[in-house]
């Protein structure tokens, strides 16, 4: 057999009180891989039982060592009745399988149990024998290693990034089968969760099987999502980013606490041959691309005139052009990787899950995939780009409707990484820091009306006057100033449908809401005088009766772009709304905000010198029309010549009342307190000397609408209120870290039931090195800050609030012990598990992975009142999720999480059945870490690695 895995149980402690006449346990466990089970024997009598078992061995092929977790129930022995169930732990065997990774798994688990949460822990040992494996048709993927990091992992170098991977699997819910109807919710719930595993881990190993055939051994930027279709099935997608890498050694490990986002020493070049799908190859081939005139020149196309350098320019977009989809699930990238970016590409898509013929086939599902893939394809070929980098897809569910989405940044990349041997021998200087601002598609055959001026930098080749991507901002990109967290929000009703009539106005619905969105971030980009926007993340959640949008970027003015015109108010119609004082006044309370913001981000462009300019400097064309209601007309388009003319004015038309109710928002749109900053990527532009203070937090606000006679505009003011309370509320309690950075802020909207709003986010403070002394007192906290205001006066509704800060301080005696993080068996040391969701820990090393987590929990309540409400449920569930994967993490070896991100928290309450169900996804990667002067790893402390303190708000 190709595998023995081995697993010994030793203790138990804090087990609760299952005989009420003793008030003690008579507890024995089973231990159970596949279709093998063994039991422990019955410890009588005691909440800390000692078993000490012999060694419980499995003979099993590999397959099953990556697909199967160990499974670990403990029960309660009853001699005339059936043995109860105390709670199960589930544990993943894969990161034993890679040579590099953990030799053991042994620790303290939480045992959870989906109806009473944690009740008590148990300590576990583990361990594989693999043997040699002869046979080349196996179906395993032992070796590859999985990174959820949207970087290269920082003690590795790229030394071959070879593509685009996906893959999905799809099965019934048991949740959905007839069953269920007989069996207890622990069971349903039980069977869901062990199912939801066996697919994960079926996913990881077909995934791994794809790096294989390709070369690779190691998937980068690696996104696992599950979709809950109801009685359509259950599916389990996942998309990453297959690359060789090498391991670096200790002494050449990168620091953590610089800029650069990836610890290649050298250029990660890519390998030319196709990569394995399921899919053939698309027959659609006119997407391959061709290059254009002008196209992919940069700021040094007089030096690349070189035939050779002009054939390895041509052969580095054929080798992109022949895979089927050149996409990288990466965001941050080595100096000089982008040569330019042309823009977001997105796709969406409505599809009828009725239509699925049979739900176990996943065929139905890569075709609808396979459709957006090829429109983000053409998209990209349209800018004149050969690839998509920052690539990502997502789905929104409500009853039958599914929305489809996907969306990257086109790009050029650098000819040099594909073929660095080559290109060293004529020491091609690296391109400038402006080049991947310059526009890549051809100025003369615009794909869309756009304005364009010579960059600012170079002042030789063509730039945009805005920027958006969804990629981290590249290390070489000079900015001036301070960026911050720009968000657009978005809330329309929709009438109830069914079927076809539904998913068709939702269709109709959906180009005008991102229309909306972009309009908004455009406007708050020009107001804080900005002209770039980077990390850009879409979502849009549909519910039965409504549609949320939420767009969160990092906004920042890049040198190399044009400065931004003000910003002008129109009013046509007649009326009240074109009275011309009340125009002058919005307009000059725009002005002021535009010049206030200019100081607050300290954006003072640089002049440009007579000696960046090599001929007389063109005018700059920084015009942008902009129409809320209606299309451009044909003589408006004719206006769009841009050759000619200065066009400095964006132009705000108010046409109606809802044009003034989003001027007001937009004037409304609250800044951060002094001395805080906040960004949704992982480095704050123009900020760079962090300390080592890390503070991650997590919120979760669930908003229910009670009146139904709500409008677009009530909607919207309650759904951005929610948003911005968020912040606050955070601003409040992370107060004493002041100054300091709010970083990678992961906000994620649904609609989980009817007129039922929820909106979470996670994300990581960081501490900022300033010589300003500033106390809490100078810093002048507004009132408000310290609770949330109401969404409407008028309105009446139902808030709850669960904010979580995680901190390493010691818990409670009681119940709370079965919280705490792992600790050595028989010691009294614990070590503290640190976790962020940015990809390394200021003021450390990393210096091994040990594997990525992927958990998904359940829990449900019959008691809904009795734990505090939603607030007390949310809350104690999210903290035994942090418990749960701190003592995995700990048992692997390891002392942190990063790039640890909570991807499902799908809530589903009745209170007035007392009765709530909350399914939680949780990834990140485990590693071991090392402060900046150190070689062994962080030490450990006495303290506990994990509280919560709450933020709940209760019902108003």
């Amino acid at each position: 057999m190709p595998g023995k895995l081995k697993a010994k149980i030793v203790a138990g402690r804090h087990l609760p009180v299952m005989d009420r006449a003793s008030d003690l346990t008579d507890a024995f466990v089973e231990v159970k891989f596949g279709n093998t089970t063994f039991k422990t024997d019955v410890y009588p009598k005691s909440l800390n039982p000692q078993w000490n078992s012999e060694w419980f061995k499995f003979e099993v092929d590999d397959e099953d060592l990556q697909d199967e977790p160990l499974q670990i129930t403990v029960l309660d022995h009853d001699t005339y009745s059936a043995n109860d169930a105390i709670g199960k732990v589930y544990i993943d065997i894969d990161p034993l399988l890679c040579s590099e990774a953990a030799s053991v798994i042994s620790g303290w688990f939480p045992i959870y149990d989906t109806i009473h949460g944690i009740r008590g822990e148990i300590n576990v040992l583990i361990k594989v024998e693999l043997f040699n494996d002869l046979n080349r048709f196996r179906q395993s993927s032992c070796g590859v290693k999985f990174f959820c990091t949207t970087s290269i992992p920082r003690c590795y170098r790229a030394a071959m990034v070879h593509g685009f991977v996906e893959e999905l699997v799809v099965n019934e819910d048991p949740e959905y089968q007839w069953i269920d109807r007989i069996r207890t919710p622990r069971a349903s719930n039980e069977a869901r969760q062990r199912l939801i595993s066996l697919m994960s881990g079926e996913l990881q190993r077909k995934i791994g099987l794809k790096v294989l055939e390709m070369g690779g051994n190691a998937v980068v930027g690696y996104l696992q999502c599950f979709d809950l279709e109801g009685e359509s099935g259950l599916v389990v997608r996942a998309i990453g980013t297959a690359c060789t890498l090498d391991k670096l050694t200790s002494g050449s490990a990168p620091s953590t606490n610089t800029a650069l986002p990836t610890s290649s020493s050298s250029p990660p070049p890519f390998s030319p041959s196709k990569p394995c799908s399921r899919q053939s190859s698309s027959s659609d081939t006119d997407l391959s691309l061709t290059p254009k005139t002008g196209m992919g020149s940069g700021g040094s196309a007089g030096k690349e005139a070189g035939p050779l350098k002009t054939l390895l320019r041509q052969q580095t977009q054929t080798a992109l052009e022949q895979r089927e989809f050149p996409f990288f699930t990466l965001t941050s990238f080595p100096p000089g990787f982008l040569v330019h970016v042309g823009g977001v590409v997105s796709a969406r898509s409505v599809k009828l899950l009725d239509r699925i013929h049979n739900p176990d086939e996943p065929e139905t599902r890569d075709a609808w995939w396979e459709e957006i893939r090829q429109e983000i394809k053409s998209h990209a070929k349209a800018l004149g780009c050969h690839a998509v980098v920052g690539y990502s897809e997502s789905t929104s569910i409500c009853e039958e409707v599914c929305i489809l989405s996907a969306s990257g940044t086109a790009a050029i990349l650098n000819p040099r990484y594909i073929w660095g041997t080559l290109l060293a021998r004529f020491e091609e200087q690296s391109p400038p820091s402006c080049g991947f601002c310059h526009i890549p598609y051809d100025e003369l055959n615009m794909p869309f009306p756009a304005q364009l001026t010579y960059c600012y930098h170079c002042r030789r080749q063509k730039v945009p006057d805005v920027l958006f991507t969804t990629i981290d901002m590249p290390p070489e990109a000079a900015v001036t100033g301070k960026g911050c967290l720009i968000q657009a929000r978005l809330c329309r009703l929709k009438k109830k449908a069914q079927g076809e009539v539904n998913a068709t106005a939702i269709s109709n619905l959906l180009p005008f809401m991102e229309y909306e969105l972009h309009t908004q971030l455009m406007n708050k980009l020009k107001l804080r005088s900005m002209n770039a926007l980077f990390g850009l993340h879409i979502q849009i959640s549909v519910g039965e009766n409504m549609l949320l949008g939420l767009a969160s970027a990092t906004g920042v003015y890049l040198t190399a772009l044009p400065a931004p015109g003000g910003i002008q108010i129109a009013g046509k119609t007649p009326g009240d709304l074109n009275n011309e004082h009340h125009i002058l006044t919005i307009q000059k309370r725009i002005n002021d905000t535009i010049a206030k913001n200019k100081e607050l981000y300290q954006i003072n462009p640089p002049e440009l010198t007579e000696e960046l300019v090599g001929s007389p400097i063109p005018e700059p064309r920084q015009r942008s029309r902009l129409l809320r209601s209606h299309s451009e007309s044909s003589d408006e388009l004719s206006e769009l010549d841009l050759s000619h003319g200065k066009k400095d004015a964006f132009v705000l038309e108010i046409d109606d009342t809802d044009a003034v109710e989003d001027i007001h928002s937009l004037l409304t749109d609250n800044s951060p307190p002094t001395g805080f900053y906040s960004c949704n990527t992982e480095l704050m532009p123009g900020i760079y000397n962090w300390t080592s203070g890390v503070q991650m937090f997590t919120s979760v606000r669930v908003f229910r609408l009670i009146h139904a006679n709500l409008t677009n505009q009530g909607l919207n003011k309650i759904f951005t209120d929610l948003c911005e309370n968020l912040l606050k509320s955070f601003y409040f309690k992370l107060r004493s870290m002041i100054p300091c950075c709010l970083c990678h802020l992961n906000f994620t909207v649904a609609v989980p039931e009817e007129e039922l709003i929820q909106v979470k986010y996670i994300g990581d403070c960081k501490s900022i090195i300033t010589g300003c002394n500033e106390t809490e007192e100078q810093l002048q906290f507004p009132l408000e800050l310290c609770a949330d205001s109401s969404s409407s006066n008028n309105q009446p509704s139902s808030k709850i609030s669960v904010s979580s800060l995680d901190r390493s301080s010691p818990l409670p005696e009681g119940r709370s012990r079965s919280l705490r993080s792992n600790r050595s068996f028989g010691g009294s040391s614990v070590t503290v598990v640190k976790m962020t969701p940015l990809s390394f820990l200021p003021g450390t090393r990393i210096i091994k992975y040990l594997g990525i987590i992927n958990m998904f929990f359940i829990r449900e309540t019959t008691s809904l009142r009795e734990e505090g409400g939603v607030s007390g449920f949310l809350h104690s569930f999210i903290a035994e999720v942090f418990a749960m994967v701190r003592a995995h993490v700990a048992a692997l070896g390891g002392n942190a999480v990063v790039s640890y991100s909570m991807k499902e928290c799908v809530l589903m309450e009745n209170p007035n059945k007392n009765q709530a169900q909350c399914l939680i996804n949780v990834s990140g990667d485990a590693v071991i870490c090392v402060k900046e002067t150190d070689q062994e790893p962080m030490p450990s402390t006495t303290n506990t690695g994990q509280t919560c303190s709450s933020g709940a708000d209760g019902a108003t």
